[in-house]
């Protein structure tokens, strides 16, 4: 009978002869046998080394064999490791007991019989080793369970490749790496040590088929071209391809490729292509979304003489659904209509809801309306045609020549008028879009030459650790300053007030009299 994987005995007798003849039986069995003569002896051993299995006599010089015991079960380093009594003098049923409560995992007697002794190391051993595997596969699957979940909620391609070589070396040990293809940044590899720094590097695939579904592949880790940081030697590879006409992804790891770990190695490969995979859908439709959001906008700014303006539309991150934010600039003769607004929602929804809108808006101001009857007639036209969509909207009817501007608020946050260095707020309160309540008059003021006006959305304003009011403020402070430049001046606020990725739309309009 040979003990599998050569496992490691530590003796503990006192008697020489004894201790020769276990030995013996013990090693030609397969086992490696290290001796200790008595129980500080051996204490101080499993201090130092690793064993399998202790075979531990009862009666010691220095102490007893079941203190011995109870102490190796007591301590977290050594308390997983098998302990079997053997006795020539504690024979009795309470004596086996009692060495059975204080920790031991069988107990003999003596004359001991040598087959005996080997089948029961063995018995021990395999039932040590079963529940070993079983403690190690849970941990696995939950760990496993954990990268999965971390994956899935991934915001973007980089957080999924770390989240994924992270939760791989966690789950093998020593180094992993995960290498994917995203739309917009081609091939990345993500590489990790344990829980340690994720390094992010691009990566070439190499010239390979890869087969639909999942594969396991073992080999030199030069083959596959791995970032710095990878060990020379032998890599796993595993890859996963859900359809012909979509990347695979790789997982590769310095594990070996017992049953354990390819099993845990491929679930996790396969649940992180469905990640990549799904990723990779919610990109595209944003873009798409993005980019019919973006059609609808103004395409170019028209040409108005005495006045400058810029214009800024930030959409929200890759993660985020697409919202209702949009501005109209138009020149009607010699007065310029200026125009913000937010459909309440996030969604293609809101999009298209804004598309008619703002085409409303547009048809009123060109047929000669002023700014309180334009909001007035899309109010009405929601009302009637869109129940139950809401919408904030500010409209400004502005003539650069007299510096004249007339203006209809809609539940939208209030234009700053920044003169001379001084901010002040354009305040209009009235009801939003879609409830059909009546409106106040028209305000009118006057822009002074080289006055500017600023109009944005509450992207800009609006933070989770903030209010609006505060975020207003924020903005207020910094808004005095205008830049001679407009573009850089839109730029530079966008970079104090928000912090990429965006959780909402942005769109911000400067116009200077001159």
């Amino acid at each position: 009978m040979n003990a599998p994987e050569a496992a490691a005995v530590l003796l503990v007798d006192d008697s020489a002869p004894k201790r020769y003849l276990i030995k013996n039986w013990l090693t030609r069995a397969g086992f490696i046998v290290t001796e200790a003569e008595s129980g500080h002896d051996a204490l101080d051993h499993t201090g130092r080394q690793h064993f399998d299995m202790i075979v531990l006599d009862v009666k010691l010089p220095d102490m007893s064999g079941l203190d011995v015991c109870r102490r190796i079960k007591s301590d977290p380093h050594t308390a997983t490791i098998p302990v079997i009594h053997v006795s020539a003098h504690a024979v009795d049923a309470p004596d086996r007991t009692l060495g059975l409560v204080g920790g031991a995992d069988g107990y003999l007697v003596e004359p001991i019989d040598p087959q005996e002794l080997v089948a029961t190391v063995h018995a021990v051993l395999r039932y040590y080793r079963a529940r070993r595997a079983a403690e190690q596969l849970a941990d696995g699957l939950a760990q496993l369970a954990d990268t999965t979940l971390a994956v899935t909620m991934a915001r973007d391609f980089a957080e999924l490749l770390g989240h994924a070589a992270t939760g791989a070396a966690r789950l093998f040990g020593g180094v992993a790496a995960v290498a994917v293809s995203s739309p917009d940044a081609g091939w990345t590899c993500a590489l990790a040590a344990g829980a340690g720094h994720v390094t992010l590097t691009p990566w070439e695939q190499p010239g390979e088929e890869v087969p639909i579904g999942t594969r396991l592949v073992t080999g030199d880790a030069a083959r596959w071209q791995l970032p710095p940081g990878w060990p020379p030697g032998t890599a796993t590879v595993a890859t996963a391809r859900p359809r012909a006409d979509r990347p695979p992804l790789y997982v590769f790891t310095t594990a070996s490729d017992d049953d354990h770990h390819v099993q845990l190695l491929t679930q996790l490969t396969s649940a992180l292509a469905a990640a990549a995979e799904a990723q990779r859908a919610q990109y595209q439709d944003h873009q798409i979304a993005i980019t019919l959001q973006r059609s609808l906008l103004p395409r170019r700014l028209p040409t108005v003489e005495g006045v400058q303006f810029a214009v800024r539309y930030e959409p929200a991150s890759q993660e985020a659904e697409i919202g209702g934010d949009f501005y109209e600039l138009a020149a009607l003769g010699d007065t310029l209509l200026i125009a913000i607004g937010d459909v309440v929602g996030h969604s293609l929804h809101a999009a298209t809801v804004m598309a008619e809108i703002r085409h409303a808006l547009r048809a009123y101001a060109v047929e000669g309306h002023g700014p309180g009857e334009i909001v007035r007639r899309v109010d009405d036209l929601m009302v009637r045609l869109l129940p139950g969509e809401m919408a904030t909207l500010c409209v400004l009817l502005f003539d650069p020549r007299t510096g004249r501007a007339r203006l209809a608020n809609a539940g939208h946050l209030p234009p700053l008028l920044i003169q001379d260095g001084q901010v002040s707020e354009v305040w209009q309160r009235a009801p939003l879009l879609g409830i059909g309540h009546p409106r106040p008059a028209d305000l009118e003021f006057t822009v002074a030459e080289g006055g500017t006006l600023l109009l944005y959305t509450d992207g800009l304003v609006e933070r989770r650790d903030i209010t609006i009011r505060d975020g207003i403020a924020d903005l207020t402070a910094i808004a005095g300053a205008v830049d001679a430049d407009l573009d850089l001046y839109c730029d530079r606020l966008l970079k104090r007030l928000t912090s990429p990725p965006n959780a909402d739309d942005v769109a911000v309009v400067a116009v200077r009299r001159l």
